[in-house]
C-alpha cells in the first residue's frame, strides 16, 4: 500500500482533546492519495480497491481455489457486490469503501479477515448483518485482538454528517449485536481455515463463545471507523505538498475532535467503554461521484452488464 499517511496516532499521543476521557482508547488515522500531472490519482485508488476486493467479496474457499486465475478471481468477486442504483450519498458508494477498510486491515494493520462480509450478505441474507468488517489481529506473544468495522463514503463530515456514524457504532456495540457478530465468527468456515496455530484459534473461539460474557472480550475490542470523504482541500489541490499535508493534518484532527466528543456523548456511559478501542480513519478525495462512476463501471464490465 502506497498512500500517504499524514497521522497515526492516539488521541493522548498527539496532545489534543484534553476534556475527551479516555483519550488513550482513541486513534486517528489520516491517509490521503497523491497526484500525477496536477490531477488526483482516481486509477490508482481504484485499483486498490480491485487489488483487495476478494477478501470481503469471497469466501476463503473460493480465494484460494482462484488464486492463480487473477480473472476469474475479480469476476468472481464481482458478482457478489450488490450495486444499488440509489442517489442517496449514504448508499452510493457504501460497497467501495467496505473494501477499502478491509485493505487498510490487511495492509496497515496485518490483521486477518475471518468473515468476508460482502460474501456473507449476498449469500446468507440477513445472518451476516452487521459489522462491515470483521477482523482478527494476532499479536507476537500469542494473542489476539477482535476488530469490527464501519465504513462510510459521505459527501462531507460535517458536524451533521457525523451523528449518523456515531449512531452506527453505538448500535454495532450492544451486547445483542455483539454476541450475533461472535456467532457469525463462529458458525462460518473461513476462521477454521486461516493458518493460525490451533491453540490460539481455540481461545478465539472460547472466547467468543455464547457461553462467555461480552463484558470479558470487550478489552479485546477494536472499532475501526473508515470514513471516505469528499474534500474541498483536496479538490483545490494539484500536487502532495508539505502544505497540502499539514492543511490536512488538521482539518482531520479538528474533524477527529468533533467526532469523539459525539460519540462520548452518546456512548461514553457504555459498561467499559473505556476498555474499547475506537480507531478513526480518515480518508479525503476531491468529488465522490466521478470514483464511485469508475467503481461501477469496473464492476459491470466483470460482471458482463456492461
Amino acid at each position: 500500500m502506497d498512500f500517504s499517511i499524514i497521522i497515526n496516532s492516539s488521541l493522548l499521543d498527539i496532545q489534543i482533546a484534553s476534556d475527551l476521557s479516555p483519550r488513550d482508547n482513541k486513534t486517528l488515522l489520516s491517509l490521503v492519495n497523491d497526484f500525477e500531472d496536477t490531477r488526483w490519482r482516481s486509477e490508482k485508488f481504484i485499483d486498490f480497491v480491485w487489488d483487495n476486493i476478494a477478501e470481503t467479496a469471497l469466501s476463503f474457499k473460493e480465494r484460494d481455489a482462484l488464486q492463480a486465475q487473477p480473472a476469474s478471481l475479480l469476476r468472481n468477486a464481482a458478482k457478489n457486490l450488490r450495486l444499488t442504483d440509489s442517489d442517496k450519498d449514504i448508499g452510493k458508494g457504501s460497497e467501495l469503501a467496505e473494501i477499502v477498510l478491509y485493505g487498510l486491515m490487511r495492509h496497515i494493520y496485518g490483521a486477518l479477515p475471518v468473515v468476508p462480509k460482502i460474501f456473507y450478505k449476498q449469500n446468507t441474507q440477513d445472518n451476516a448483518k452487521g459489522a462491515d468488517s470483521v477482523h482478527i489481529l494476532l499479536d507476537d506473544k500469542d494473542g489476539f485482538s477482535l476488530w469490527f468495522g464501519e465504513a462510510k463514503f459521505y459527501s462531507s463530515i460535517e458536524d451533521a454528517r457525523l451523528d449518523s456514524i456515531v449512531a452506527s457504532v453505538k448500535a454495532s456495540l450492544s451486547t445483542g449485536k455483539l454476541k450475533k457478530e461472535n456467532a457469525i465468527i463462529t458458525n462460518v468456515s473461513d476462521i477454521d481455515l486461516l493458518e493460525i496455530d490451533s491453540d490460539v484459534r481455540n481461545r478465539i473461539k472460547s472466547a467468543i463463545s455464547n457461553k462467555a460474557s461480552i463484558d470479558t472480550i470487550k478489552p479485546l475490542i477494536n472499532v475501526p471507523i473508515l470514513i471516505l470523504h469528499e474534500c474541498e482541500i483536496t479538490a483545490a489541490a494539484s500536487e502532495l505538498s508539505n502544505s497540502y499535508n499539514e492543511s490536512i493534518r488538521e482539518y482531520h484532527t479538528q474533524r477527529a475532535v468533533a467526532y469523539f466528543k459525539k460519540q462520548l456523548v452518546s456512548i461514553g456511559e457504555m459498561h467499559k467503554y473505556g476498555a474499547i478501542k475506537f480507531h478513526l480513519l480518515l480518508f479525503p478525495v476531491p468529488v465522490k461521484k466521478p470514483i464511485v462512476d469508475l467503481f461501477v463501471t469496473g464492476v459491470r464490465y466483470y460482471k458482463g452488464d456492461s
